[in-house]
């Protein structure tokens, strides 16, 4: 919580001018309700029982004058104050994010997207309220609490500590209600999570829902979350409910007290009656502090809530990260090296002494059975991950040495699980290379990804706007905008994860044309088909994460191992009527 305070103090320093004149319309306002409860006890004691007529009209119009001051200052403070604090979440929400978006994979796996955003916008809020309205109401209170007191006792003495004994007992409620209501917000806070988790898989994953028709089950294991959030926030009512009517009582009781007392000071002749009005102006102004402690408590114990999540995300840090001075990869010819390449993630051995080398422009396809080790060893080209023993090289540098940054601006990647943006076709290929890209150029990528021609006939073309994560397209088109964005990026290494999955043969054909004319950019491509590998410069066959098979098209079926069994399954229709091998 330390890091997030720096922060906010931080924000504090940099927007001090709004607080600055916030607090001093502040101050002015509050000086201005101090004189109030003065001019009602004159009109009191001099007009009404003194009888001078001729100072009335002056004092009315003090006080409508007092009335219109404090409107104006106080809207000043109101907009002050909430300009900085929406300023400060704005960048601390900003910061949070950019810093998830620094951390690496592992934090990922660990953490939900639903708890994310809960930390990104629940919690957030929750600090304005608390650093914005509430700290601004708290502070408020305070002087009002103190100055009102200093005038309490110029007036009467005892009816001032008849008033300021029940502070002690005030204070120790509210101390007492901000402890045990703190602990049940953190709660409340870490179910929100779960909720929201809950709730975006079951929307992102609706068609699945469907399909299977799981909607009760979906349902069910909604209400029950949605149970466990509603009976926590009906123990933070019950803690509120408890301890509130006792602030309410005291501080009902106390301008009953003072009046009782009061008025037999008035009677006595110790006070008169424009005093008691006065004095009582004061109490108010004192009973509103008392009875917003409670309200304030909550308040600031969703605030601590909230502080201690977002200090956990802060605390987290990257496991992938550049070295003190690392390298910028200028003219980048996409040599490609492994170097006995081992991985260990989650005490499990997920590649062994892998290792390879592309060259420049050349092809490179990797195939194996699934959970092999295949996209494992594009994650390490990426450096999603780090090896765990081994070296991995791109034009001699070792990729450690090299900026991230600019490394993956040299990789061009089509994912397996294609991901679009709920945005236009436009955008969604220029993602990789919008600063640099032109419209020709785009739509060249489309054609290149034999795209075009179904974008073409769609009512808005490339303006179209696609659903999230590409809904209302199908699997193929989803790719083909996938390879259009890869293509786009002109990286010189053009990585394929089982990119033509979804795609025809036909068109799988022209797409791997197009691949091959590449013949300035290395490839590399993971598939399960042999259509998609078998011109590459080099296929590797990987089993539990070793390369247990490597050559050409024509070496490994000469080898009749298990690429060849795999050939022989693929196209045995082919071979059943005598075509060759060598010539499919």
């Amino acid at each position: 919580m330390i890091s997030v305070m720096k922060r906010i103090l931080k924000y504090i320093s940099k927007y001090w001018y709004l607080y600055f004149f916030s607090a001093l319309s502040m101050l002015i306002s509050i000086g201005l309700d101090m004189f109030n409860p003065i001019v009602t006890g004159r009109i009191i004691d001099e007009v009404v029982e003194g009888g001078k007529l001729e100072i009335f009209q002056s004092l009315i119009v003090a006080l409508l004058g007092i009335t219109l001051g404090r409107a104006i200052f106080g809207y000043a403070k109101e907009i002050l104050f909430d300009t900085a604090g929406v300023r400060i979440v704005c960048r601390l929400r900003q910061e949070m994010f950019d810093h998830i978006q620094s951390l690496s994979f592992g934090f990922f796996e660990r953490k939900n997207t639903g708890e994310l955003m809960a930390r990104i916008k629940e919690d957030a809020d929750s600090i304005w309220v608390g650093i914005s309205f509430g700290g601004m109401l708290a502070i408020e209170q305070a002087i009002y609490l103190i100055v009102a007191t200093v005038l309490m006792l110029t007036i009467s003495v005892k009816l001032s500590i008849l008033a300021l004994i029940t502070l002690p007992i005030l204070s120790y409620v509210a101390l007492q209600l901000e402890k045990k209501i703190g602990k049940i917000y953190e709660s409340i806070s870490e179910q929100n999570a779960v909720l929201n988790t809950t709730a975006q898989e079951n929307i992102a994953g609706v068609r699945l829902v469907k399909a299977f028709a799981r909607e009760k089950y979906e349902v069910s294991k909604f209400l029950s979350h949605n149970k466990k959030y509603y009976d926590l926030n009906m123990q933070q009512a019950k803690v509120t409910s408890k301890y509130f009517p006792i602030l309410e009582f005291i501080t009902n009781l106390l301008p009953v007290l003072v009046i009782t007392f009061g008025g037999a000071l008035v009677v006595g002749e110790d006070l008169s009656i424009g005093m008691l009005i006065r004095f009582s102006g004061y109490i108010y102004m004192v009973i509103w502090p008392m009875r917003l402690m409670g309200w304030l408590s909550n308040i600031i114990a969703e605030a601590r809530a909230a502080l201690k999540k977002i200090d956990t995300i802060f605390s987290e840090e990257p496991e992938i990260k550049n070295v003190e001075h690392p390298i910028d990869l200028v003219n980048c010819k996409g040599e490609v090296e492994f170097k006995n390449v081992s991985l260990t993630l989650n005490e499990t051995q997920v590649l062994r002494n892998v290792s390879f080398k592309l060259n420049p422009g050349k092809t490179l396809a990797i195939m194996g059975a699934t959970g092999t080790g295949k996209t494992s060893i594009i994650n390490l080209l990426l450096r999603f991950y780090d090896v765990t023993t081994g070296e991995i090289t791109i034009d001699g540098h070792e990729i450690k040495n090299i900026d991230l940054k600019c490394l993956r601006k040299e990789i061009a990647f089509v994912m397996q699980d294609v991901f679009l943006f709920s945005d236009t076709i436009e955008e969604n290929i220029k993602f990789g290379s919008k600063d640099s890209i032109c419209d020709d150029s785009m739509i060249h990528s489309a054609k290149s990804a034999c795209a075009h021609d179904f974008i073409d006939k769609l009512s808005e073309k490339y303006s179209t706007v696609i659903g999230e994560r590409g809904i209302g397209l199908s699997g193929g088109q989803k790719q083909r905008i996938s390879i259009s964005r890869a293509f786009a990026k002109e990286a010189s290494i053009l990585i394929l994860d089982d990119a033509t999955s979804a795609l025809d043969m036909e068109t799988e054909h022209d797409i791997q044309k197009k691949i091959d004319k590449l013949t300035h950019v290395s490839k590399i491509i993971v598939a399960h088909r042999i259509s998609a590998v078998k011109n590459a410069d080099e296929i590797i066959i990987l089993e539990n994460g070793r390369i247990v098979e490597r050559g050409t098209h024509s070496e490994l079926l000469s080898l009749k191992g298990r690429y060849y069994t795999t050939f022989n399954e693929q196209y045995e229709g082919y071979l059943a009527e005598g075509v060759n091998a060598l010539s499919l």
